[in-house]
This record gives C-alpha cells, structure tokens and sequence, in this order.
C-alpha cells in the first residue's frame, strides 16, 4: 500500500457523542495510507489524551498529534508524562499539538487565558523534562512550580506543533514549534501569507526555516458524500468558525465585513442555539447557504475526486508541507486518494512519518 506522509486527516471530525468512532477510522485511514490523524478536543466526549491512546493502540505507522489541547487545562507534569508516554507508545509517532483556545470558554472555566509569553515557558519546560533535567524554582508565564521532574535518564525528542491564525501567532510559531496547523477555509493568497510569516519568523528566530512542517486545514467536502453532509461539512462548518471568531477569519481573508455583519443579523443566526454543524436542520443550513458569498465557500476542495486533488496541489503551491483534509473520514477520503496519485508531487513520500517533523 502506497504511504502519503504528506496528507492527514481529523479523528471524529467536528463534534461526536460515540469516540470508540475513532478506533475504526485510526484503522481505515492506516490500511489507505494516509499520513496522520490529528485529534482535536472538546470537553464533552472527546478528551484529547484519551483519544491519543487509542489512536496509537489500534495502529502501527499513522502518526498521531492534537491539534489541539491547551496546555493550562493539565499540570505542565501531567501534560509531560501525557507525551513521554505516547512518544514511546507509539515508537516516535506522536507530536504534542497546543493552541491558545478560546478566552470566554477559559473565562467561564475559571482558567487563565493563554498567551504567547505562557506558550514559549511552557513548552521550554517541556522539553527540559523531555531531556531529563528537574525543573527546580520556576516562576515564570507558566506558573510557579517548585520542583518537576521525569526521569533523568529521559532523552526523548517529542516534536511540539502549534495550530495558529494570525500573523504574530504564526510567526511566533515559527520561532518555537516544530510544527504548524493553520485553519479551515483560509483562502490560496492567506496560505501563503501564513507560510511566510511562518518561515520568517523561524529565520528570525535563527532556525531553519524549512525545518517547521507546516499543514494545511483543507475543508474537503467531495460530491459523493452527499447533499445532506456537503450542507453541514461545508455551510455549516464555515457558519461556526463565523459564529465564533468570525472577525479574525474575514479579517485575514480579506473579506467583506459588511457581509459577516448581515450574516450575524440574520435572524436565524442571531438566535441560533449552537453549532450549526452540529445542531442545524438541513433547511437550516440551506438558508445559511445562501447567506454566504460563494468565493467564501470556495476556499475549500468540492466537487469530483480530480477536482478535489487538484485542490490538494494548490495547498502545496501556496508552500504548505502536508494537507489535513478536514471534515471526511477515511472512508470518505478514499475515492479522493487515487486522483490524488495520479498527480502526486515528486518527493512527496519523503516526508517524515511524524506529523511534527519537517524530514526523516
């Protein structure tokens, strides 16, 4: 079977009330030859360190990562020993996904909100306890802990990637991570821009820029999964991220405010209750369709497997290193892969196996 390191897929995409789901989708995607799954969280039945073990019980080559967890949800001790585990779980194909997450969501958790300062003390203290060194006095952006500590004999190289939207995010994960998920529906022209800033701030930062693997968030909505799912994993999908950070999204697409202005008024989107991936009917999501200009929807993968391959090697032009088709499962994804083959990169395959890394 044909290994594509290069493409990665979500586990239980979105939102799901039965994760053991994940146990056959870790399995299909493996036996497709697909690259990677990446595990988001929810904090209702998809906790991100479960799910983690589970992926790597059930497979042998798939690389696994969140994408992603908040590190001020665990003990920096507790989030160490989550990794370490993994890592040696899975024989080296974990990597430890963080991003900064929603402030009112940490607000109304009683959790502090993360910032870039709390990112960087962070993740030097994981790859202090990583190398086996005692952590002893800290007092920085992380916390104050007195004393942490592995094991000195640890000498484990655990890739950290950090999912990012904005341009200082990214460039400051250029600075620190091994790795970068970017987001759903950004558009060729924001890829790129988002690469940039990526490689420039790893050049500032006076490290290979070609070492951070970067992945593309690529909304793959084929024609065969039907017009129910299209509905929700295209309009609906989109019409959440509007509902929830929709200003950044438009803002870095350079779109037309005034259309997410008359969006949010509509009535229906004013008073909705939820997600509407998740909860909306599909006459819903029809009014919702038409609500929202077809070039924002365009930033995406639809119509036939060709078409949607064709929309993988434009991720690849705009500079990314791997694409997450986002929103199919494997089986989903499966008529994609053939076309995809057939215009396959050269050198694809040459991609690390670990989601985290840039080469073998």
């Amino acid at each position: 079977m044909e290994h594509f390191p290069e493409l990665g897929f979500y586990g239980l995409a979105g939102h799901s009330g039965t994760p053991r789901d994940l146990l056959e989708q870790v399995r299909e995607g493996e036996r497709l030859g697909l690259g990677a799954v990446f595990l988001s969280e929810r904090f209702a039945t998809k906790e991100a360190a479960t799910l983690s073990g589970a992926a790597g019980a059930v497979s042998e080559r798939l690389g696994v990562a969140t994408a992603a967890t908040n590190h001020n949800t665990r003990h920096p001790l507790i989030t160490a020993t989550f990794a370490t585990t993994m890592h040696r779980l899975t024989g080296g194909r974990f990597a430890l996904g963080l991003g900064r997450g929603f402030d009112p969501l940490f607000d109304v958790m009683g959790l502090p909100r993360v910032t870039q300062a709390q990112l960087e003390d962070f993740i030097g203290i994981m790859r202090r306890l990583w190398r086996g060194e005692a952590v002893a006095g800290h007092d920085g952006p992380a916390g104050r802990f007195p004393y942490l500590h592995q094991d000195s004999g640890f000498d484990e190289d655990i890739p950290i990637i950090l999912t990012a939207m904005g341009e200082r995010t990214l460039e400051f994960a250029g600075r620190v991570a091994d790795g970068v998920v970017l987001h759903t529906f950004f558009t060729d022209e924001t890829l790129a821009r988002s690469v940039a800033a990526v490689r420039r701030g790893a050049e500032q930062a006076g490290r290979d820029p070609a070492a951070v693997r970067i992945w593309s968030v690529l909304a793959t909505v084929p024609d065969h999964i039907g017009e129910e799912a299209r509905l929700r994993k295209l309009t609906g999908r989109l019409a959440t991220y509007l509902q929830g950070y929709g200003d950044l999204l438009v803002r870095l697409n350079g779109w037309d405010p005034a259309v997410l202005a008359r969006f949010r008024a509509d009535d229906l989107v004013s008073g909705f209750p939820g997600a509407f991936d998740a909860v909306a009917t599909t006459e819903q999501l029809e009014r919702v369709a038409g609500l929202l200009p077809p070039e924002w929807t365009a930033a995406s993968a639809t119509g036939s497997p060709d078409r949607c391959a064709a929309r993988v090697l434009d991720q690849f032009a705009a500079g990314a290193d791997g694409v997450i088709l986002h929103g199919l499962t494997p089986a989903e994804a499966a008529p994609v892969l053939p076309a995809y083959r057939r215009v396959r990169p050269a050198g694809a395959a040459a991609h690390h196996p670990n989601p985290g890394r840039s080469r073998p």
